[in-house]
């Protein structure tokens, strides 16, 4: 990669203070204070890189449209540098059986073509097609597509990936997927709850058999729930359960995210949940999956007739950690951790250590202006891989 460095200087995210991260072979090899002679008035920000779960594609780049170009993995690996993303998983939904196959072993392809992209794709995250058929639960997914969990059909889609399936989502709704759910820990695969109408008991079946996570908390549900007991609920009272949620301001209330993270604590993760007009211009677009939609000033993308109805998550994870800051939910420590060093330690990745000597120097340097969050530069194992100065 470009941009090799041997020292970075901020300000900590988490203890405010000036220091320089001495970079070696792509690993932060100290951390040591700065004089303070030196001052801080003008340093950025700097934390670990950012960790997105879950991107259906992103400014133009699309996983999800059948056949995937072969360069939309390189591109969106280079392109989410600039939103401080140094990993992520991208999210293959619910589709045909032959599509599913052609999009992860595109995904894999690329990734064993170019060292850049093998070293930002930390797994493929396949989302459906074992999911609720209801409307509602189902959220954009097709409805013909959706299906009880089959391990040969997972099998052949993991042999197309070349092992790459590190994360699933399924609804245990569907009889088969407690002992899915096992097959599928049993080989290392993070199995998610998510698109579901599944009963309390199938809920708790689930967990029991190594389900750890929870899809999107909040979104992908009916309109109307009983008021107890629901799936959003029994989820909250798993603690075996880690809860990600899209904290764009669109997709749940404050209320709802303070009750996620008061509940969930260190187990409440950010995703961005982005579709492939993530990055683009306000406007309207048409939408492979079906219709027209409209991207406004402020961020949000509906549908173009029915305006009430989202139609996608469009903010990456610096709005979202912006979000929760200026909302009053978090501290932006906490905010971070949520989206870099949580989703890591969750995956098990290297990257979970943070700021610290022997950990990937993965880093972002960002600005904090009115509660914003702004990247200023990105580095992937050392090397600055984005610079806001620099021209494009």
């Amino acid at each position: 990669m470009p941009g090799y460095v041997t020292k970075v200087e901020g300000i900590h995210y988490t203890t405010g203070e000036p220091v320089t991260i001495h970079i070696e072979d792509g690993l932060i090899r100290e951390i040591q204070p700065l004089a303070p002679e030196q001052g801080r008035s003008s340093l950025p920000y700097i934390a670990p890189g950012l960790v997105d779960l879950q991107i259906n594609g992103y400014f133009g780049t699309d996983f999800n449209s059948i056949p995937i170009a072969p360069e939309a993995v390189q591109q969106a690996t280079r392109k989410l540098w600039k939103e401080g993303v140094t990993s992520y998983y991208p999210t293959v939904i619910t589709n045909g059986d032959a599509e599913i196959e052609q999009a992860v072993q595109t995904i894999a392809a690329a990734c064993a073509e170019d060292p850049v992209s093998d070293a930002g794709v930390a797994g493929i995250h396949l989302e459906g097609p074992f999911i609720s058929p209801e409307d509602g639960p189902r959220g954009a997914h097709n409805r013909s597509y959706t299906k009880a969990p089959s391990w040969p059909m997972f099998q052949r889609w993991q042999e197309a990936a070349q092992g790459r399936i590190q994360l699933i989502t399924l609804s245990p709704e569907w009889p088969g997927a407690t002992e899915f759910i096992e097959r599928a820990t049993d080989q290392g695969v993070t199995v998610s709850i998510g698109h579901t109408a599944a009963s309390a008991e199938q809920i708790d079946a689930a967990v029991q058999a190594g389900a750890t996570m929870s899809t999107h908390l909040g979104n992908g549900a009916h309109l109307m729930l009983p008021r107890h007991p629901n799936y959003i609920w029994e989820q909250l009272s798993q603690d075996g359960l880690t809860a990600c949620v899209i904290a764009d301001g669109f997709h749940l209330p404050r209320s709802v995210l303070k009750v996620v993270l008061r509940t969930k604590g260190n187990k409440a993760l950010l995703v961005s949940d982005a579709v492939s007009f993530s990055g683009l211009a306000p406007g309207a677009y048409d939408n492979h999956i079906g219709g027209r939609v409209v991207l406004t000033p402020e961020g949000r993308l509906h549908m173009a007739d029915t305006p009430g109805l989202l139609a996608g998550s469009v903010q990456m994870l610096p709005w979202g950690i912006s979000h929760l800051v200026k909302s009053g939910l978090a501290p932006l420590e906490d905010a971070w951790d949520m989206a870099s060093v949580r989703p890591s330690a969750f995956m098990g990745l290297p990257s979970q250590h943070g700021l610290a000597a022997g950990a990937p120097a993965d880093l972002v340097l960002f600005e904090l202006k009115d509660q914003n969050v702004t990247v200023v530069q990105t580095y992937k194992q050392g090397s600055r891989v984005y610079d806001s100065t620099a021209p494009e």
